[in-house]
C-alpha cells in the first residue's frame, strides 16, 4: 500500500494506491483511518478495487460501519469505481444519498474525487 499526497487549496488529501484488497473488514478502515489521521491528512481517496465486495452488500454493515468511523472523525472519504456493477435498489440509494453529503462521495475517477474533496 502507498499514499500519495495531493494538496489542493490547502487541503492535504491521502490517495491510498494499492494492488491488493486492503479493507476487509471494519477494522481495517479504522486502521486505516488512524494511520490517514496521524499522518496529517484531512481526506482520503480509496479505490472501489480496494475494498471487499462485501462492502457494497449493505446487509454486511460494513459500509456502514467504516463511513461512520470516517464521519464521526471528520475525515471526509471519496471512493473511486465503476459502482453500476452493484445490482440492487438499496446500494444505489446510499451511494446517491452518501453523494449529497461532504464526508462520504463515489466518484468514477480520481479527477473528480479530488475536485469534489478540494473544496
Amino acid at each position: 500500500m502507498q499514499i500519495k499526497s495531493h494538496d489542493i487549496n490547502t487541503i492535504k488529501i491521502a490517495e491510498v494506491v494499492s494492488d491488493e484488497i486492503f479493507i476487509k473488514s471494519a477494522q481495517d478502515g479504522l486502521d486505516l483511518l488512524g494511520d490517514i489521521y496521524y499522518q496529517g491528512f484531512d481526506k482520503v481517496v480509496i479505490y472501489e478495487e480496494n475494498i471487499t465486495p462485501e462492502f457494497f452488500d449493505l446487509k454486511t454493515k460494513i459500509a456502514g460501519d467504516i463511513l461512520q468511523k470516517f464521519s464521526n472523525y471528520r475525515i471526509s472519504l471519496a471512493i473511486v469505481g465503476d459502482f453500476e456493477k452493484y445490482p440492487g435498489k438499496s446500494i444505489r440509494d446510499f451511494i446517491f444519498e452518501s453523494n449529497k453529503t461532504k464526508h462520504i462521495n463515489f466518484k468514477e475517477t480520481l479527477e473528480e474525487a479530488l475536485e469534489r474533496l478540494g473544496r
